[in-house]
């Protein structure tokens, strides 16, 4: 049998709004690629990339759903075994800012325990930004959840994002099995000694 090449194997979900550039995001993340013509995604598409996080090695295979509702049933499905999940929003449409609360629902119906971030893609261009950061970072702190804002145009904080996401999923996973090794000592702990079998007289 061959060795494996990684040392981990995590799931991660792109979710949001049809448009947001979720793809693009996958793209230069995967493929260090970007195009300006907008194709959508029909379905679900998937990469893989295997990354490095201190001194780890962590193979990605990253999922790119479908924003639109007519596909919402398809991609429900993928929500399993899931490890981190993107929430993209489009910084110069409201619209889809305002739909992320429906996307992170949407997670804490199919996903027990999952790492989660916010991205504002599409931050190229000041003068077309309609969601304010300060609003953005305001709804990030109240929820616990990390804030990226990045542009697969320009190849801004995509690495950095993909990279913090990566890193969370490993931390927890950590936490996890740490919870588990401790639950199992206790279980160890406290396990009754069986008593000796009384012999019956004849």
């Amino acid at each position: 049998m061959a060795a494996r090449d990684y040392d981990h194997l995590f799931k991660l979900l792109i979710i949001g709004d049809s448009g947001v550039g979720k793809s693009s995001l996958l793209l230069r993340f995967a493929d260090n690629t970007f195009s300006g013509s907008y194709i959508t995604t029909i379905g679900v598409d998937f990469k893989i990339r295997t990354v490095d996080v201190h001194g780890e090695k962590v193979k990605l295979q990253i999922w790119d759903t479908a924003g639109q509702e007519r596909f919402r049933t398809i991609t429900s499905t993928y929500y399993r075994n899931t490890h981190g999940v993107i929430v993209v929003y489009d910084v110069t449409n409201p619209q889809s800012f305002v739909n992320v609360k429906r996307w992170l629902h949407e997670i804490n119906q199919n996903c027990d325990t999952v790492a989660k971030v916010l991205v504002g893609n599409k931050s190229e261009d000041p003068s077309r930004r309609q969601v304010d950061h300060g609003d953005a970072k305001r709804f990030c702190d109240q929820l616990g959840i990390r804030l990226f804002e990045t542009s697969a145009k320009e190849n801004t904080n995509v690495e950095e994002m993909f990279s913090a996401v990566t890193a969370m999923v490993l931390q927890c996973k950590k936490e996890n099995l740490a919870r588990l090794q401790q639950r199992n000592e206790v279980v160890k702990i406290n396990k009754p000694k069986r008593k000796p079998a009384v012999k019956k007289c004849c």
